[in-house]
């Protein structure tokens, strides 16, 4: 998943542990999940197959992802399963030529901010007859089972989900003159204790994504980032950009959060980050963050949700990412059923233990929970808490053009070099015309 702090990027670490859905297709998952049984994946043919299967990560993904796949081959030895893995940025980079000639791997990790681009182009399987055949998904939260349905049609499988939130320092806390953070806090409280860990010398946080945190601050007055098809942005009223983005450049202002100067030092490297060296009292991230930020950190600390009002309309569970099955693939069904042994197999996640987000499957979540570590256990809770509370969300269009420039102008409201009302104006018309030629 790509960093969401401002300029943060927290690494995933070994024991990391993570946490809709675009919903167009709703009642017919619905319908589809209500017949679901719990009857496994259909069984493997004892015909020979081999499936290619592509993911990015890091070192220890790649050894327990082989690990999971040595597992299948051993319970399915008519399958041979051929890996291939990169870097994020090199992954899309080998992807791109392989799907021009339709030569995509079986199986394909899938990243939120490609799936609709990938199946909308016809490069992905939609794997709605295969729910509850060869894929169980009977006791999949419906919101997150579509955050992968596009068009009413299953391009992925979520590996795991995870909520945003803010993970911070009780102790640090208490010295802005508050125990814990308020439930059901609001944008209103949450500038107010800003400002007391300004005069306690602290600073709230490391700031916000602006994409995604726009983007939820819009879904908590019913609209969003984009519109329903990503032709074009999903609100009219700019004010509400001048109202968010003021915000978080007055707090900067303030001395309540870093400035942008500092924020732009930052290398992503945790170590250096406030809360690790005690000058911050929180930062906001996944909750698949927690447990890498808890290691480094390592004083107690806890997780909680977003500021309202109006939260649980703002509030999302977002896929770490998919296994897709692609469409030029030959043996989409065994593809397929290698997807259901990662999804619902415990002895895999045993070995996976949520690195990719929470489960998906409740009976998996169940059945991981003695092997958790306790910052895991609270990462698997909160996302527990969040679940009943989010509401789906359509895939985002994933414009990184769009991204880069909503990024660019938060940074320079921040540095002062423009105002909150000329820089909602200037992202309409640019932003509108880069979504418009899509």
């Amino acid at each position: 998943m790509k960093k969401l702090s401002a300029l943060l990027a927290v690494p995933l670490l070994m024991s990391v542990l993570a946490g809709c859905g675009g919903n167009n297709n709703a009642a017919e998952n619905k319908a589809t999940n209500a017949a679901s049984t719990d009857k496994p994946a259909a069984e493997s043919s004892a015909d020979p197959v081999t499936l290619r299967i592509a993911w990015w990560g890091g070192d220890t993904r790649h050894s327990y992802t082989q690990q999971v796949i040595d597992m299948y081959e051993e319970q399915n030895p008519n399958v041979t399963i051929e890996p291939e893995y990169a870097s994020f940025d090199d992954y899309w980079k080998k992807l791109a030529p392989q799907a021009a000639a339709n030569r995509l791997p079986d199986i394909v990790q899938m990243d939120v901010s490609y799936i609709n681009q990938y199946g909308s182009n016809g490069q992905l399987e939609d794997m709605t007859p295969y729910l509850n055949k060869q894929v169980q998904v009977g006791d999949v939260n419906e919101n997150v089972l579509n955050t992968g349905n596009i068009g009413g049609k299953q391009y992925g499988i979520p590996l795991g989900v995870n909520v945003l939130g803010l993970h911070y320092d009780p102790e640090l806390l208490k010295k802005a003159g508050y125990d814990a953070v308020p439930e059901n806090w609001t944008w209103d409280q949450y500038k107010e204790i800003a400002m007391k860990a300004k005069d306690a010398g602290l600073f709230m946080d490391s700031s916000m994504a602006a994409d995604v945190f726009f983007n939820y601050f819009l879904r908590t007055k019913g609209l969003a980032l984009y519109n329903t098809d990503g032709t074009g942005l999903g609100y009219e009223d700019d004010a509400l950009y001048s109202e968010f983005f003021g915000m978080l450049s007055d707090l900067i202002k303030e001395g309540a959060v870093p400035s942008q100067d500092k924020l732009s030092q930052n290398k992503g490297v945790i170590e250096e980050s406030d809360i690790v060296k005690g000058t911050g009292i929180g930062i906001w991230q996944w909750s698949n963050q927690y447990v890498a930020l808890q290691m480094a950190v390592n004083r107690p600390m806890q997780l909680a949700p977003m500021p309202g009002p109006d939260m649980e309309k703002g509030l999302y569970m977002q896929p770490s990412m998919y296994w897709s099955v692609t469409a030029n693939s030959k043996a989409k069904e065994e593809a397929a059923k290698f997807v259901d042994f990662w999804t619902n197999n415990l002895e895999a996640n045993k070995l996976i233990l949520g690195e990719r987000g929470v489960p998906i499957s409740s009976k998996i979540k169940e059945g991981l929970a003695a092997d958790l570590t306790e910052s895991g256990k609270q990462v698997f809770q909160f996302v527990a808490d969040m679940e009943p509370k989010t509401s789906p969300m359509s895939p985002p269009v994933g414009s990184p053009e769009v991204v880069a420039l909503l990024t660019d102008l938060a940074e320079q409201m921040n540095f002062g070099q423009i105002e909150p009302d000329a820089a909602a104006a200037q992202f309409r018309k640019e932003a509108s015309a880069i979504l418009s030629s899509r």
